[in-house]
């Protein structure tokens, strides 16, 4: 199979991206060598940019982890770990993937076995008053994780792009496909604790981090206990507050396109795989009050959509024009306000994660939530019906892209091209 290295969130040279609009696709057998260089500290990742929803699916990625060069940027901790969350769906004792074109391309492919570093059963263990920092990426082709330990105090510290901009309690984070999230965990209790994907629907154990009756030789609970404005991080930041109410200069909206094989059938019917039919009010499920689909509740026509039957489409909203045909251009300087809805109306409202190559942004308003702890991020993740306003800092000049991270969504073409002078 065809491949292409993405390193995810890394501001490199653009020759190195690893993506469609930089590098010819690489026949199995060819080699290349990528030069990467990174600036930005915090926990970034490598994967496929070619069949995403195939090679990712089979385990392609791994952790960049990048050090601050101020040994201030974090609070001490005893620990680092890395943590990728994903699942894979096997069923008959078989991982059911066609080298002919991505499946499951309506919602995204759900694993029915949720992994931590592709492990079922991940364990982890750690001495009475160690304090973890963990970083945690989401691999999964399709589902969103809402990120929980149950019996232990948990505090979010960074995400994306490095720290935010000052410290949190949190019971739980949502991590959307491609997204990071930083926490920092204290375990001051001997005993066994459950790592959790904890949704509305279910809850999955991870893992368990197994704490002893020994205690850790220097303890940093004094420390843990302050909640810490991150100065370094919210200096990165202050340069741009004066352009967070500029007007908005671009718009991008989410929606699909249902082809059947090649075309629309009557009475709004659609040929999907395996000639099954279907028409739009088959598609649609009442969006839920987050607006996230946590499971794969429409399993079969999920199954029998494939990148033939249907298109997302990320759509400019000024020019009408659609996914790889919008033509946007900027400097290196600029400062573009964008704002991406995901429109609840469509024929199949669901999350999207939107990533961009080679730049970082930051959200400045959630469906009317102003962001009030920011971070540098590179994909945010957009619950149906909702908008996300971010400012794209354009600071790295070439061709790039920027896509729904759900891995059968770019399958489906649900991708952009935008350039950098």
């Amino acid at each position: 199979m065809k491949t292409l290295l993405h390193s995810h969130g890394v501001r490199m040279d653009n020759a190195f991206d690893g993506s469609q609009t930089t590098q010819k696709e690489m026949e199995p057998g060819e080699t290349f060598a990528y030069k990467l260089k990174f600036p930005d500290a915090g926990m970034y990742w490598y994967h496929p940019h070619v069949r995403e929803d195939y090679a990712q699916e089979l385990g392609l990625y791994g952790n960049y982890l990048v050090v601050p060069n101020d040994k201030d940027y974090w609070s001490p901790v005893n620990r680092e770990v890395a943590l990728f969350l994903d699942d894979i769906l096997i069923e008959n004792e078989k991982i059911n993937l066609s080298r002919q074109g991505a499946d499951h391309t309506l919602m995204g492919r759900f694993g029915n076995i949720m992994l931590v570093n592709g492990e079922p059963d991940y364990r982890l263990e750690v001495k009475r008053g160690e304090l973890i920092r963990f970083y945690v990426t989401n691999a999964a082709n399709t589902r969103t994780f809402n990120f929980t330990i149950p019996g232990v105090k948990m505090k979010l510290v960074g995400g994306d792009g490095g720290a935010t901009e000052r410290e949190e309690w949190k019971d739980a984070v949502i991590v959307g496909p491609s997204e990071r999230l930083v926490v920092e965990v204290l375990f001051d209790k001997e005993g066994s604790f459950t790592i959790q994907n904890k949704t509305p629907d279910k809850t999955y154990a991870l893992g368990t981090v197994s704490v002893s009756s020994d205690s850790v030789a220097l303890s940093y609970a004094e420390q843990f206990v302050t909640l810490r404005t991150n100065t370094i991080a919210v200096k990165s930041i202050d340069p741009y507050r004066q352009y967070f109410g500029r007007p908005i200069d671009k718009r991008l909206t989410i929606g699909i396109d249902l082809k059947g094989q090649g075309s629309m059938m009557g009475g709004g019917q659609h040929m999907m795989m395996g000639g099954m039919m279907m028409d739009n009010s088959m598609m649609a499920m009442p969006v839920s009050s987050d607006g996230i689909e946590w499971e794969d509740d429409m399993a079969m026509m999920n199954q029998g959509s494939t990148n033939q039957t249907l298109e997302w489409k990320l759509i400019d909203e000024d020019t009408r024009q659609a996914n790889m045909d919008i033509d946007w251009n900027f400097k290196v300087g600029d400062k573009v306000k964008i704002r991406i809805t995901n429109d609840a109306n469509s024929v199949h409202p669901m999350q999207h994660p939107i990533h961009f190559h080679g730049q970082q942004f930051l959200v400045l308003d959630q469906n009317g939530k102003k962001g009030d702890n920011l971070v540098w991020k590179d994909t945010v993740l957009i619950p149906a019906g909702q908008y996300a306003d971010i400012l794209l800092n354009i600071t790295n000049p070439g061709d790039w892209m920027a896509h729904c991270h759900i891995a059968e969504h770019l399958e489906s073409g649900m991708m952009m091209k935008f350039q950098v002078d």
